[in-house]
This record gives C-alpha cells, sequence and structure tokens, in this order.
C-alpha cells in the first residue's frame, strides 16, 4: 500500500512560469516531470516511453498536493480547508485576513481568487496534454492509453466542475495549448461548462478499461474509477436539477462495489477516518497521502490541539451553531432550556457559568464574575457535570467528530499517551494533573475537532501522518441520492428515507419514522428536505463538501453570516469575530484581476470592480 502511495504521489515539478490563460506553452508539456537524476526530459520526449508517460499522468493527479499536503506555506488562504468558508467551521482570529470572501476585504485582486482559478486550471493543461499526447506511446497498450486518457478526463471534470461552481461560467481549453494566441479565449457559459463536464464523465463510465473500483491494497488504489466518475457525474445533475438522472448515477456507484464501512460496529463513523479503514469500501476518491514531509495530511495540525502529538494547532474550530444543531437520541431538536432553563433569555456573558469547572478558586470566581458570568448559578460540586448531560443523549457522531465540554481526548504531548479533558478556565500541565486539554487559544473556550486529530501514539511526528484526505465517500453519495429521490417527487420518499436510515443506522442514530419516538416522523417533502440537508452536517462536516453544498442550496449567506451575528465564537455564543456579506455578488468568485489583464477577451462577473 505504501509502495504504491509512493508511486501515485511521487514528487513532480510544475510547468515553469505557469501563468495561466496568458503563456507560452510551446515545450512546456515536459518540464514538470521531475527525474532521476533532475536532468530535464524534452517534451517530445514525455511521449517515447511508457514509463515517462505515466509520470505525465501521475502528475495530473499531484495538483491534489498543492491544497492537501503543503511542504510549507500551510498557512496560505489557497490552503484553507473548503469546510472554512461554509457554517460547519470558522478560522482562528489569526487567520481570517486569509478568507476575504468572508471579511469583506475581497476585490479581483485578492490572492484567493487567483490560487484556486491557478491550481484548477493546472488539473486542466496537465490533463490536456496527457488526452492529446498519450495516444502516441509506442510502448504502451491500447488499454493503458485509454485508461490513462478517462482518468485524465474525471480530473479535468473535476477541475471544471469547482471552476463553474465559484467562477460561474469559464474560458474551456479541451485541448493542450501550444501558443499563446490558444490560450486567449473568452469565458464559455455556465451551462457550456456543465455539458463539458458531463461529456468528460460520460466518456468516463463508457471506457471499458476503467474499472469499477480498486480492492483494497491494490497496486493502483487511489486512481480514478467508474465509481468515482458515476459519484461525480451524480453532483452535477445534482447543480442542473436533474433529479431521475442523479439518481441513477447513484445506483451505480453501488454497483461499482462501494459501500457504507461498518466493520467497527458502533464506532465505525469514528474508525472511518483512522489510517487502518483509509481504503475501506466507502471510500470513493481520496487524496493519497504518505508519512513523508510534502506528501502528508496537514489536518492534524491545523484541526488538532497543543495535546495531540507533535504539539499541534487548533486553527480550524466547529462553529456552536453547528455543535447545536445535532439532533438528542430521541431525534428532537436540541434546546438548551431542557438543560439549564432560562439559558436563551440569558446575555451570552451571564451563560459562561454553566461551562465552568468544578472547585473553582475564590480568585477564579471573583474574576468570572467580572467577566460577566452569573456566578449566582454556579456549583462547586456538580458543574462540569450539568454541562456534560447537554451533549449526552445525542446523535452519536457530534461526540466521535468534536470534543465538547468536560469530554476527554487521548492525546501524547511530549510523546507520551496521556487522558486529557477539556476544561475551562485552563489549569492544566501536559504531563501532570488535571491534564487540561492544551490549546492556541486557552483564554478563550471553542469547540475543538477530533475528525482528522490522531489520538494517543497513533501519529507522533507533526508533518508526516499519512491519512488519506476522502474527496468522496459513499455515506455523501446515499444523501445526495436521498436529496434527488426527495426533489424528484413525493412517490419517492420512502426510498429517500431508506438511505437516510442507512446512514443513520450506521452512527447508532435512531431511524426516521420510528414509531417509538414522534419527533423523526417526515412530514412532507419540505420537513424531510431539511432534515436530509441537517444529515449532510452531521455526516461529512469538516470534510470539504458543505461550502459547496450551502452554494448549491442557496444557504450559504443565511448560514454562514446570519445578519452578522455569525463567526468564530465561544461555546455559549459570544463573538470573537463576526464575518461581514459584502454583497450579493459574493455568490459568485471573480475573475482574478491578474488574468484579466492577460485576456482582454474575458468579462468580470457583475458587482466586482476590477
Amino acid at each position: 500500500m505504501m509502495k504504491n502511495k509512493i508511486k501515485i504521489f511521487r514528487k513532480l515539478v510544475r510547468c515553469a512560469s505557469i501563468a495561466l490563460l496568458s503563456f507560452s506553452m510551446a515545450g512546456c508539456g515536459a518540464d514538470f516531470l521531475d527525474t532521476t537524476p533532475t536532468n530535464n526530459i524534452s517534451g517530445s520526449s514525455i511521449w517515447t516511453k511508457a514509463t515517462l508517460a505515466e509520470q505525465a499522468v501521475i502528475g495530473v493527479y499531484n495538483v491534489f498536493l498543492d491544497q492537501y499536503c503543503p511542504n510549507s506555506g500551510i498557512l496560505d488562504s489557497h490552503r484553507i480547508p473548503w469546510d472554512a468558508y461554509s457554517s460547519v467551521m470558522d478560522t482562528d482570529k489569526n487567520w481570517i485576513k486569509r478568507m476575504p470572501n468572508c471579511t469583506g476585504a475581497a476585490t479581483p485582486s485578492s490572492g484567493l481568487f487567483s490560487d484556486i482559478y491557478k491550481r484548477f486550471y493546472t488539473f486542466i493543461y496537465r490533463a490536456n496534454d496527457v488526452i492529446d499526447n498519450i495516444g502516441q506511446v509506442p510502448d504502451m497498450s491500447t488499454g493503458e492509453k485509454q485508461r490513462a486518457i478517462a482518468e485524465c478526463k474525471f480530473l479535468r471534470a473535476f477541475a471544471y466542475m469547482r471552476l463553474n461552481i465559484l467562477y460561474k461560467g469559464v474560458p474551456l481549453y479541451m485541448n493542450a495549448i501550444t501558443s499563446p494566441e490558444n490560450g486567449n479565449k473568452a469565458r464559455s457559459s455556465e451551462a457550456d461548462v456543465w455539458a463539458a463536464i458531463l461529456q468528460d464523465l460520460t466518456d468516463c463510465v463508457n471506457e471499458p478499461n476503467l474499472p469499477g473500483k480498486y480492492n483494497s491494497g491494490d497496486s493502483n488504489y487511489g486512481r480514478v474509477t467508474k465509481g468515482a466518475a458515476y459519484a461525480l457525474r451524480g453532483q452535477v445533475y445534482m447543480w442542473q436539477k436533474n433529479w431521475e438522472a442523479a439518481v441513477d448515477g447513484f445506483n451505480s456507484v453501488a454497483d461499482c462495489g462501494f459501500g457504507l464501512y461498518t466493520k467497527a460496529g458502533a464506532t465505525s463513523y469514528k474508525q472511518l477516518l483512522k489510517i487502518a479503514n483509509e481504503q475501506c469500501e466507502e471510500m470513493i476518491f481520496s487524496v493519497q497521502c504518505i508519512k513523508q514531509y510534502g506528501y502528508s495530511n496537514t489536518r492534524n495540525i491545523t484541526y488538532g490541539n497543543r495535546c495531540t502529538a507533535g504539539s499541534m494547532w487548533n486553527n480550524y474550530l466547529p462553529n456552536p451553531h453547528f455543535v447545536e444543531s445535532f439532533e438528542t437520541a430521541t431525534g428532537e431538536k436540541f434546546n438548551w432550556d431542557n438543560y439549564l432553563p432560562g439559558y436563551s433569555a440569558m446575555k451570552e456573558k451571564e451563560r459562561v457559568v454553566f461551562f465552568l469547572r468544578d472547585g473553582l478558586s475564590a480568585a477564579e470566581k471573583e474574576r468570572m464574575a467580572a467577566y460577566g458570568a452569573d456566578m449566582s448559578k454556579y456549583l462547586d460540586s456538580g458543574n462540569e457535570a450539568r454541562i456534560k448531560k447537554a451533549y449526552e443523549s445525542r446523535d452519536p457522531r457530534l461526540q466521535m467528530a468534536v470534543i465538547t465540554p468536560y469530554a476527554q481526548y487521548n492525546g501524547a504531548s511530549s510523546g507520551i499517551a496521556h487522558t486529557y479533558t477539556l476544561r475551562w478556565p485552563y489549569r492544566g500541565s501536559d504531563s501532570a494533573e488535571p491534564f487540561d486539554i492544551r490549546t492556541d487559544t486557552n483564554d478563550k473556550f471553542y469547540y475543538l475537532w477530533r475528525k482528522f486529530v490522531p489520538e494517543g501514539l497513533e501519529q507522533t511526528e507533526r508533518d508526516t501522518y499519512g491519512l488519506d484526505i476522502p474527496l468522496i465517500r459513499y455515506a455523501e453519495v446515499l444523501l445526495l441520492k436521498a436529496e434527488a429521490l426527495n426533489e424528484w417527487g413525493s412517490t419517492h420518499e420512502s426510498e429517500a428515507i431508506r438511505c437516510v436510515n442507512e446512514v443513520r443506522r450506521r452512527a447508532g442514530h435512531v431511524e426516521l419514522n420510528n414509531a417509538t419516538y414522534p419527533a423523526t416522523k417526515v412530514n412532507g417533502q419540505s420537513d424531510l428536505r431539511e432534515r436530509i440537508r441537517n444529515e449532510y452536517y452531521w455526516e461529512i462536516g469538516g470534510e470539504d463538501s458543505m461550502y459547496f453544498h450551502e452554494l448549491r442550496w442557496g444557504t450559504w449567506k443565511d448560514k454562514k453570516f446570519d445578519n452578522n451575528r455569525n463567526g468564530l465564537m465561544q461555546m455559549w455564543g459570544e463573538t470573537t469575530y463576526t464575518w461581514y456579506w459584502l454583497g450579493d455578488q459574493c455568490w459568485s468568485w471573480p475573475i482574478p484581476a491578474k488574468e484579466m489583464e492577460m485576456n482582454s477577451n474575458l468579462e468580470q462577473n457583475e458587482g466586482w470592480i476590477n
């Protein structure tokens, strides 16, 4: 498995001086290969040997490293997880400038927009080079060539899909650019870009040399499959509201052999994101990471905490609204007042009292009172137990994904495993009682992630976490299918509910329409729509899909900005900072100013001023 990962993501050097859409491409197709030794291969030589052509194919996959496995600069705006733009989570206060589309500071010159634009066109240019030229390789079988072309068409479709969602119509380049004159196209319409994406993905699913699925341990694991193409094509149909076609595609994913991971029983949802299970039947398409600097998953750092082995950071923090959205174990909506009567009517700072640790000193009580906590409600013994009840008997995915107040976390500060507890105010020591979880934000009390965060001595080195990063997994396909069925019409309601229940059952959560629990009863299409959307958050929150779903549903503005009351918050709702809605132009990203300067045929999106 490790050998294959190194093969798939061996180091490749990017095309020299890539300035997308307006630059000389003559001979550039060769220069992204890093050979052993480091001498360059000419463009005409790549397509003379199968071994070199294969490196060119792998070079297309390698673009994923720029986002997910950086060897430096992990604070760059274009490496922020997509879900940080969603309502699921927010960034550490020091990082907000890297998200100009949420701070109100965005302009077409913002680096975020040009970096993302460049990355996805790098996918496209590399893929086009392979698609146009691999046919001439003399020592490669026809089947190998056709499989490689199908893989590159999938990756090209993946890139165009992201571009079309973000920029709403972009220039279509379906062949390798060989001269500057060929790199100055005008923008195609959204509809035309969707059509090109669908054609590429249809070519993939129709390619007999592309397998439906690779099994765990296969030397080709990590490469594109028909299952991945069906799943991505189904998502395109969702954007087009072609519900019947979407359902057909998602059914085909199951036919390829993918399904939910259930082998760990009650903890399957948590164990899914462990290295031991990264090639399980649920993983349809993942970024292949290895335990090597520059090729590893960095989420152990940015999702972790200072007690995570290697002393990680907590740069991305679950939003309290997200945490509070998780249902009770009986399927009811969570309500603070059911656990802490009068909570909702209290001022935010007054609520701090409920989150305080047991046995505060006199000085700590005085400090908390000065802060604004209603200390008349403080319990010297039992304050912790009281707040813990608000997180117990909830959808099990909550505590498998998030570290909640006074919950334990198995960390390994200084290379020694300990059990830590999330308490406030912080008193603890990394290596002695009371073993409080230490963070970069100890003066605040935020929720922390468990997802993508190693436990104990599971991972001891900071920059070499080898956990693959799933981009498409089967649980999301089931929810997409459920959504499509529900939107298709009422006659498909029962099948939609069955799909949702399959996901809930794996998590150990009560199923919809459970006769014992009235709150689970589905009341028509609108109610089921809301339930399915919630299910996405609980199942895949933090996994880089929710921003795109919120854009597709048209809920992003309300969910992320919430009349400027949202943003990074402490657990009781006190805001550290708020996001700022610049205007409705933010539903589309601006074409980068640099691209507009280089290509006079480009037109800017409405509302954006260069």
